[in-house]
């Protein structure tokens, strides 16, 4: 986040803001002066970058006064904002049925939203989303999708037979518990009978709701979102914490509630007294993709993440995708159409672009700076966007340690991240040298704003002291061992599915069209931040793309 102004304003203002920061602990060192935050000397050895979402381009939404006139007006049948997996998918399906009169502007240098990479010598890695897991086999519109990217290589009696490459290698999980690495991630090794107990009876709750159906026949919880019940007694958990229906089923065990506060972290960025009971449950009874040659659940992944099925969605549309461009404001023409004001960052030129549709494929408290003027009846509060860290730690060696050896997720009991991936572990040839080691650490000990803000006024060392020392819990000795950190800071993740969210008339009226012209899509419209809800909801605004025109 170098050059980001972290100050504006009175001195007073200025030290009431370092002071608050300095009494909660969210500055660890580093003094501020004129605007920037200057580095204090590092105690590591260790070099990297520290980088995040554009926000020199992405802060001109706010200060349109600083944009040139615009120059040029243009016309385009569909203009798309966004290229992040909604945005691409949305592109995609109109180009399935026909369409090729449209252009997609992304304020970054590259496409992908949160299912950026980044690449070294050793590896390509992850920037954010990083897996996703087989296929409802219900889910006709995502076979598709997997079976042209050979995702899917065939089918037997019906059942897809998944590309072995992209199924996650053995070995997949291990946690860090009690002193020893055990298989997997649910908690065993050295616990109390009851707690095994606990664990056992939640997990046959979770198997029997992934199996149950409501009133309406269909399953209660699915994906996408948008197939799930609308059986009432079932919706009804949405209107409580995830942490309250605990408290009410009597689930005491502190190991227990360490898994399901880290599911909710893994998928939501938030703790689980800030996710709905709803969204809790739904993580762990909503996937039920059966394959010939995987377990249920079983997991896909590449080097780069979720960056690799985004590159599959992209290179068909490489000729309709603009970079560097930032949409700043969005109106009606005069003729019924709908024009937006566009800055492209290299050119430095400002264009009207003018659409007879345009879909927004952008998260909502980016929408809501840009169609101020135009009539929304929703209230965008509500909408909570979880900050997150990633670290991609480059080493040489991974110290020895006892149990379970290095799989591809890897995680400890009780530390504040929710680990780390091994991003080598889908390489055909398997090196015990240099690895990347791809690090999550979801900044949810304080309310969003609070913690988002603290984010960005964190300078490379600083983050250094956050997460060294939680990995030399995990390996002592790691220090010595890495080569380079570089450091990825998203300010606004994902979406958290808080208390009353995602079965809310609010989030039913935000996916709702502006007069058959303006068009949403976004995992948050959703309410999960998965590729599976963005890929939908892409679909879904191009689909009200095509009805709207004929």
């Amino acid at each position: 986040m170098s050059g980001q102004t972290f100050y504006k304003g009175s001195l007073t203002t200025y030290l009431k803001r370092r002071s608050f920061l300095l009494r909660v602990g969210l500055i660890t060192g580093g003094i501020i002066i004129n605007g920037c935050l200057r580095k204090i000397k590092s105690k590591y050895d260790i070099t990297g970058n520290l980088s995040g979402p554009n926000s020199k381009v992405g802060h001109l939404l706010r200060d349109k006064s600083n944009l040139p006139d615009p120059t040029v007006v243009r016309q385009v049948k569909t203009l798309i904002i966004g290229s992040g997996i909604s945005g691409l998918s949305a592109a995609r399906w109109l180009q399935k049925s026909g369409e090729e009169d449209f252009e997609i502007i992304e304020l970054e240098k590259h496409p992908g939203g949160n299912s950026h990479f980044g690449t070294n010598q050793v590896s390509s890695y992850p920037l954010g989303a990083h897996y996703i897991t087989v296929a409802n086999n219900e889910d006709e519109l995502l076979i598709d999708f997997l079976k042209e990217t050979n995702v899917i290589t065939h089918f037997e009696n019906e059942i897809p037979y998944y590309n072995d490459y992209f199924l996650t290698f053995d070995p997949e999980e291990r946690l860090l518990i009690n002193g020893e690495w055990q298989d997997g991630l649910i908690p065993d090794f050295g616990l109390p009978d009851k707690d095994k107990q606990q664990i056992k009876d939640f997990l046959a709750l979770a198997t029997k709701l992934k199996n149950t159906k409501g009133s309406d026949g269909k399953f209660v919880f699915n994906i996408p979102i948008s197939s799930s019940s609308t059986d009432q007694h079932y919706r009804d958990l949405d209107k409580i914490t995830f942490k309250k229906y605990l408290q009410e089923q009597g689930y005491t065990s502190k190991y227990l509630l360490w898994y399901l506060n880290y599911a909710c972290k893994d998928d939501y960025g938030q703790q689980l007294d800030k996710i709905s009971a709803w969204a809790g449950l739904h993580y762990f009874s909503s996937r039920r993709g059966t394959a010939v040659n995987a377990e249920q659940n079983a997991v896909l992944t590449w080097p780069e993440g979720n960056g690799w099925l985004m590159k599959q969605l992209a290179q068909k549309l490489s000729k309709h995708i603009k970079t560097s461009t930032v949409c700043c404001e969005i109106n009606y023409a005069t003729n019924g159409n709908i024009v937006a004001t566009v800055f492209n960052a290299l050119s430095n030129i400002t264009e009207k672009i003018e659409a007879k549709s345009i879909i927004l494929a952008s998260p909502q408290f980016v929408n809501n700076r840009l169609i101020k003027n135009l009539h929304r009846p929703i209230d965008y509060s509500p909408f909570n966007y979880s900050p997150w860290l990633i670290a991609n730690i480059t080493l040489n060696r991974l110290p020895q340690s006892k149990g379970r050896g290095l799989c591809w997720d890897n995680v400890a009991y009780d530390t504040p991240s929710v680990g780390y991936v091994n991003s080598a572990q889908q390489h055909l040839e398997m090196s015990d040298d240099k690895k990347v080691l791809t690090y999550y650490l979801p900044l949810c000990d304080f309310e969003p704003a609070v913690a988002r803000l603290a984010a960005y006024s964190r300078n490379y060392e600083q983050w250094l002291d956050i997460v060294i020392p939680e990995l030399e819990i995990i390996h002592p000795g790691i220090t010595q061992s890495i080569e380079k950190i570089d450091f990825w800071v998203w300010g606004h993740g994902m979406i958290a599915p808080g208390k009353d969210f995602i079965w809310s008339e609010n989030l039913e009226k935000a996916r709702t069209s502006l007069e058959d012209k303006v068009f949403f899509a976004h995992s948050d419209l959703s309410g999960i931040s998965i590729f599976e809800e963005a890929f939908h909801q892409g679909i879904n605004a191009a689909k009200q793309v095509l009805n709207a025109n004929g």
